[in-house]
């Protein structure tokens, strides 16, 4: 008999539901049976032979029972699992002199257009630039490969096992499907039916006939390139790379009259992206107003702040974005220790039994820790999980440290990463599996005490965000529903960001209460020898601060830098040229230079002979420095330089003797500049509304809405208004649904309930349930 590797599942179906088991006698394979097997014998590989489909198999895979339901005619056949077109084509080849083709299949998102399921011809290759436009998508186009979990939701299998046919499990159907013309010209077409250990061959009309009848799909047809005639489609790069110098350059025939006539004309329409600041590739290719999410993107890689890592949600942290963290950090650490703070560490992991005593914490962050289940090539005894927070990790040890009421408080910080394994769409700064804190924990003999210590940490956090980011926050309390898990009470100061016109939870400090004392037994004996339980505080603000600051402040041009967080601020330019080489501008700029660091000014002298001047000018704008020095053969005769702003650009000639209190007085000038006009504008974006008919209409026009409300502890209506105002945004912008596993959403949640409260009128109505208001709240679509 043939061996189990030959016994493929084919169906040639006349009507009937299963399929007959095929049994030969035969010793060798003909024709008849598989035309991409018909040069094979008997004598097959020992591993292969053991391969096969069995009836249950068969049975359980829903593409094979339809294709066996709408008899259409189809081979099914066993192969190595292969997650590739190429081990695919290596695993399970095909004759040289057929005339038929594997699939190579890619699963696209974007998120304004949606998904698509391309298949193509191996040999050829998608172009995403070129296949937005085939697909005629309009505005800015983002097609990135989707997560596998993506994949599972909507295909209903797994990375390598999908195939053209998996369009039939997409229920929503949200999915296009693209398929390549070329496959359609072949005389069999072979692809995975949900599994990457067989494949499943139907002549292109078959194909066809199932796609319409099984998943009412009616697909779109392109032309594809082969790969040496199209570019690569790949993984977004983690910064530019610059142009090949090997590569000769094309020969410019010399221009006709006629040419010359229309250059002017022919200049203008050039596209902006691909001619702005030649060949120095550092003008970004987003504008801020144009597609927000690819210029954040552009902004962070160019700029050098960030750089991309091959695990999903982590990020590597350039020189320049961890200078701004370290200066935030300076200045934290001088503030919390006037507070008696003290910094200190604890371990990173923590035992499954600590993270799961308390039941409303460890349900906050269940779906977000990362556990530790082996060590090499052993399996631990119980899993261990990396730090979500530290609560749990810290308490046992307060409860150690905690015998009398002269052990309190204690107040301790610490400097940590944190991970959390977000299944949303990460973006750098904002949303990360991996980020870095500060996690402030204190200890008190009093509520009292706790509650001063709480707003202490959070009016701290106001002042990092104002003072030092030059960004306007909202404090307030959060709801019930938006609380820390276990906490008491949450506060919180919430951030505004311009263009996107979402709001972003900037930082958060916990009153605890007593509920983790009492279940890590931190008790203490008071002055009266009777036992007492601590009361508790957390408090935390994480590397988020900076993606904040470069959405707020950033332009086209690149990062605006406030001056008290810039990692330089100011950079000396020595303006050379032939007839004015460095060496006569050398010892100028470094007296200037000497002036400006005595004075604590970050400086810099950016002296690089392989760079022009204006090259650097781009490259300093770029990374945000908030005053650029030109020094040039006329500014030295002068005994002068001129000062170039960053924020406005604003440029000015000052003399050389008192240019370092200039710049001093300037930068905090700017400072200030930069805060108001964030505030002015944040601002003009806050309304109140007390009507609900009016309160989605507002969220269109990005703004926060502060409405009456019925009370912080009304979580029921509080879902109510975020479900509601998706329905409205939705039915406004003409979809029927967004994905869950966006990281931003069209519904609004609440912000917080605002500390300083405009008053409430009597008899005013809670906007959402009717009930007496109780407080205003704030509302707005979130990060």
């Amino acid at each position: 008999k043939v061996s189990a590797y030959l016994l493929f599942f084919q169906s040639t179906c006349t009507g009937s539901a299963v399929a007959p088991k095929l049994d030969y006698e035969a010793p060798t394979i003909t024709t008849s049976l598989s035309p991409q097997r018909s040069t094979m014998t008997t004598e097959v590989d020992e591993k292969l032979a053991k391969m096969s489909l069995s009836d249950e198999e068969i049975n359980n895979n829903p593409l094979l029972q339809k294709l066996l339901s709408l008899s259409i005619p189809h081979s099914t056949y066993p192969h190595p699992a292969s997650t590739t077109s190429d081990e695919l084509q290596a695993n399970a080849p095909l004759p040289s002199d057929s005339n038929e083709s594997h699939t190579k299949n890619l699963f696209f998102k974007d998120k304004k257009h949606g998904m698509f399921l391309v298949t193509i011809a191996p040999e050829n290759d998608v172009n995403t630039k070129e296949l937005g436009k085939l697909l005629k998508l309009e505005g800015k186009v983002n097609l990135r490969l989707a997560d596998e979990a993506v994949l599972v939701d909507k295909l209903g299998c797994k990375k390598g096992c999908v195939g053209p046919m998996a369009i039939m499990m997409n229920a929503d159907k949200d999915v296009t499907l693209v398929l390549d013309e070329s496959l359609l010209k072949k005389s069999k077409i072979h692809s995975h039916p949900l599994r990457n250990d067989a494949s499943t061959s139907l002549t292109p009309e078959d194909l066809l006939k199932f796609l319409k009848e099984a998943a009412g799909v009616e697909p779109t047809i392109l032309s594809f390139s082969p790969k040496d005639e199209a570019p690569l489609a790949g993984k977004v790069p983690s910064s530019r790379p610059p142009g090949d110098k090997s590569e000769t350059k094309p020969q410019i025939p010399p221009k006709s009259k006629d040419d010359a006539a229309t250059s002017s004309s022919s200049k203008s329409n050039q596209n902006k992206k691909q001619t702005k600041k030649g060949e120095t590739q550092l003008a970004l290719k987003w504008a801020k107003s144009e597609n927000f999410a690819m210029w954040y993107s552009d902004v962070i890689v160019l700029s050098e702040m960030i750089s991309y890592y091959d695990i999903s949600g982590c990020y590597i942290l350039r020189p320049w974005s961890y200078k701004i963290w370290e200066l935030i950090q300076d200045w934290f650490n001088v503030q919390i220790k006037k507070l008696g703070v003290e910094n200190s560490y604890f371990p990173m992991f923590v035992s499954k039994d600590r993270l799961e005593k308390e039941k409303d914490h460890v349900e906050g962050f269940a779906p977000e820790v990362a556990w530790v289940t082996h060590s090499g090539d052993g399996e631990l005894a119980a899993p261990i999980a990396v730090r979500p927070t530290s609560e749990t990790i810290m308490y046992p040890a307060f409860a150690d440290w905690i015998r009398s009421h002269r052990d309190l408080p204690l107040k301790l910080n610490q400097w940590s990463n944190v991970v959390r394994w977000e299944f949303k769409d990460p973006t750098p700064f904002l949303r990360t599996r991996e980020f870095l804190w500060q996690e402030g924990h204190t200890a008190h003999a009093s509520h009292e005490d706790a509650d001063k210590m709480v707003m202490e940490a959070l009016d701290l956090y106001r002042r990092v965000y104002e003072e030092l980011l030059a960004i306007p926050v909202i404090p307030g309390y959060k709801t019930e529903k938006e609380k820390f898990a276990g906490g008491h009470r949450t506060t919180t100061v919430e951030a505004y960001i311009p263009v996107s016109g979402r709001a972003i939870q900037g930082a958060t400090s916990h009153d605890l209460g007593q509920n983790f004392g009492k279940m890590f037994d931190i008790n203490y004996q008071d002055e009266k020898g009777e036992t007492q339980i601590a009361w508790q505080t957390s408090w935390g603000l994480t590397t988020r601060t900076i993606g904040v600051m470069v959405m707020v402040h950033g332009d086209d041009t690149g990062l605006v830098l406030p001056p008290r967080v810039a990692p330089l601020q100011a950079v000396i330019i020595p303006i050379v040229s032939k007839t004015c080489p460095l060496e006569n501008l050398s010892d100028y700029c470094e007296d200037i230079l000497k002036n400006l660091e005595e004075k604590g000014i970050r400086s810099k002298l950016d002296d690089r002979s392989i760079y022009n001047p204006g090259w650097k000018y781009a490259h300093w704008e770029q990374k945000g420095v908030p005053i650029r020095i030109e020094v040039g053969p006329r500014d030295l005769e002068k005994k002068q330089a001129r000062l170039v702003v960053r924020f406005g650009g604003e440029k000015i000639d000052v003399d050389v003797s008192s240019i370092a209190d200039t710049i001093s007085t300037k930068l905090e000038e700017i400072q200030s500049n930069m805060f108001t006009k964030a505030k002015e504008f944040r601002d003009s974006h806050l309304v109140k509304v007390t009507d609900w008919k009016d309160f989605v209409p507002n969220l269109e026009l990005h703004n926060l809405v502060l409405t009456p409300w019925c009370g912080g502890e009304h979580t029921d209506w509080e879902e109510w208004v975020k479900e509601k105002s998706r329905e409205e945004s939705l039915q406004n912008a003409g979809l029927e649904g967004e994905d869950a596993r966006a990281a931003t959403s069209v519904a609004a949640k609440t912000l917080c309930i605002p500390f300083t409260q405009p008053e409430l009128e009597e008899g005013m109505k809670c906007i959402a349930s009717g009930l007496e208001a109780k407080c205003w709240v704030l509302w707005g679509r979130s990060y």
